[in-house]
């Protein structure tokens, strides 16, 4: 089975496991085994799945037909061990976009009911493998779809492994500059490094213009110096996260609403992440721009609901709601 998603413009094609080794893949029998060896299988299964057929590649259009594979479930009941492989065959620690992906096959197999757990597996150094997230089964303004359960985030450089960064304040906030940024364009001087299952930097600017299209980003002026931050060596220069890091930019539009830009370790620019609209709402939070409950992210693919949950001045929880649908 393999078969093409899209949740908010982010678009993944689940594949089984079985799938892969069908078509000569040497995939091992446990996730946690093929998380340690994807130099054995991780390009090859984007080069069978994610690579345009000859002549079918739209004009102007990225050069793989999907933003890369969620390859599981390695069982039949919950919990289900998955990857999530970029195109340039590097793992993501979490995706939210991605497990709404998940999860929606999941239910569309008849394997998930109401709720269900998703292990993700990978092989950063960094951060604990699998990573785990709770999904529920929800309706959101007559939407189905699903709530992510993302935990607590982290905030800091340390969180995200990041060094060489000099603080800078927002409202009595500490933030981060980033110099690798700030040398792109001036306005990006204010960063929020947060953690939600995989690393993330929240650029915090105050005018539209300031927030780069994703046209401009693919541009290789401006790609070419995002790439090296945000990919990890040797795609990348690895500075200032040695494991590379998803970059987004934020602007506050209104009360609870935040638009937003990403830029993804391993991907490049897309027109909706999960995760980064995670941390882009902590990242609102932690400068007083949203309160806690639910928070808007609009991106180019759409509007994400973020629920963020406060305690003792403090975020304890931040859940993610999305919905997908299968795509030609």
């Amino acid at each position: 089975m393999a078969q093409r998603y899209d949740a908010r413009g982010n678009i993944y094609i689940v594949v089984a496991p079985d799938a892969l080794r069908r078509q000569g893949i040497n995939l091992p029998e446990h996730a946690s085994d093929a998380a340690q060896h994807r130099e054995t299988w991780a390009l090859a299964a984007i080069e069978a799945f994610c690579t345009w057929a000859p002549g079918t590649q739209p004009p102007g259009a990225k050069d793989h037909r999907s933003d890369g594979l969620l390859v599981g479930p390695f069982q039949t009941a919950s919990p289900f061990d998955l990857l999530i492989v970029n195109t340039d065959g590097t793992f993501a620690e979490r995706s939210g976009n991605g497990l709404t992906i998940f999860s929606q096959a999941l239910s569309d197999q008849g394997l998930l009911d109401e709720t269900g757990v998703l292990r993700v597996h990978h092989d950063k150094a960094d951060t604990p493998s699998p990573g785990q997230t709770s999904v529920k089964a929800a309706v959101v303004d007559g939407v189905k779809g699903f709530w992510l359960d993302l935990g607590r985030p982290g905030f800091g450089p340390a969180a995200v492994s990041a060094h060489g960064v000099e603080p800078t304040m927002l409202n009595g906030r500490e933030l981060s500059h980033v110099s690798q940024l700030s040398a792109l364009n001036d306005a990006w001087s204010r960063s929020q490094f947060a953690r939600v299952g995989n690393p993330h930097c929240v650029t915090l600017v105050d005018s539209a213009v300031a927030l780069p299209s994703n046209e401009l980003m693919r541009e290789a002026a401006l790609g070419e110096g995002l790439t090296r931050i945000a990919y990890a060596m040797p795609s990348g220069a690895g500075k200032p996260c040695p494991a590379g890091i998803n970059l987004q930019w934020a602007m506050r539009l209104s009360e609870g609403h935040i638009e937003a830009r990403v830029f993804e370790r391993g991907e490049g620019p897309t027109a909706s992440s999960g995760t980064s609209a995670t941390a882009v709402a902590c990242a609102a939070w932690r400068v007083g721009w949203v309160s806690a409950g639910e928070v808007k992210v609009t991106m180019p693919g759409g509007t994400a609901p973020i629920l963020l949950e406060e305690e003792g001045g403090e975020l304890s929880r931040v859940s993610l709601f999305g919905t997908a649908r299968m795509s030609d």
